[in-house]
């Protein structure tokens, strides 16, 4: 592998999915994602090895679609189709800016994205190739955090990035109370405890049992993809206790 600062090597990337659709209500903004190209251009400069996981909340959402009475396991399997959606098209604007890129998808699709094999997605990032994972799991039931920490974990990335529209976890919902305290660090076992809805509690177990460190940032910030991986204080680090140094 590749060497980069400070000491990643490969780093799983997590995008929601209506980080894509930018200021419109839904789809994908062209501008939003250009920008966000760019920005894999440059971590991928640095040397780092990339896998990337998208979310589809901004076309489809699986829990929305079973509040309106659709049959859960038929809902999440639209909203894996919406990833495997967000991820091409991820994935052309990746090559427009000149990076090698993958699509991998864990639903068979095979004339528009290649099959997930974990061999098949190893053999690509030692050949400095972005991969960018779609379809989820491939399971119903299962959410695309679980899935980002999921390829983390086959991939071997020493640390889980999401990147999301809020600058990090706060105690309360900091667009209903202005009082609402940014954490900058947290144990795997208090985002249990207190439930924050920053990533599902499977994700997190995942995580906590790997000892998977994870940072929580705003990708709205131009240039946070590149701070978060040079080990900048942005956004809120969740591992293993409190003694853990930042960035390690």
């Amino acid at each position: 592998m590749t060497k980069g600062p400070p000491g990643y090597r490969r780093i799983l990337l997590k995008l929601s999915g209506e980080a894509l659709s930018g200021n419109i209500p839904y789809g994908i903004s062209p501008a939003v994602i250009d920008l966000l190209a760019r920005e894999i251009e440059q971590v991928h400069g640095l040397g780092i090895e990339l896998g990337l996981v998208v979310g589809g909340g901004n076309i489809f959402r699986g829990v929305a679609g079973s509040a309106q009475g659709m049959d859960r396991a038929s809902a999440d399997q639209m909203g894996m189709l919406a990833t495997v959606m967000n991820s091409l098209a991820l994935q052309d604007a990746l090559k427009r800016h000149g990076v090698p890129v993958r699509v991998l998808s864990a639903i068979e699709i095979g004339r528009i994205a290649e099959p997930f094999i974990r061999a098949r997605a190893l053999h690509h990032l030692d050949r400095n190739r972005v991969v960018i994972f779609a379809g989820g799991t491939g399971n119903p039931f299962f959410t695309t955090d679980t899935a980002a920490t999921l390829r983390a974990l086959e991939i071997n990335a020493e640390v889980l990035f999401k990147a999301t529209r809020v600058d990090g976890v706060y105690d309360k919902d900091p667009k209903d109370a202005p009082d609402a305290q940014r954490y900058d660090y947290l144990t795997y076992q208090e985002v249990l405890e207190k439930g924050l809805e920053v990533m599902d509690a499977t994700a997190i177990s995942l995580a906590r049992e790997a000892g998977l460190p994870i940072l929580i940032f705003n990708i709205q910030v131009p240039g946070n993809i590149e701070r978060a991986v040079k080990g900048e204080d942005i956004g809120t680090r969740i591992g293993g206790n409190k003694d853990e140094k930042k960035g390690d």
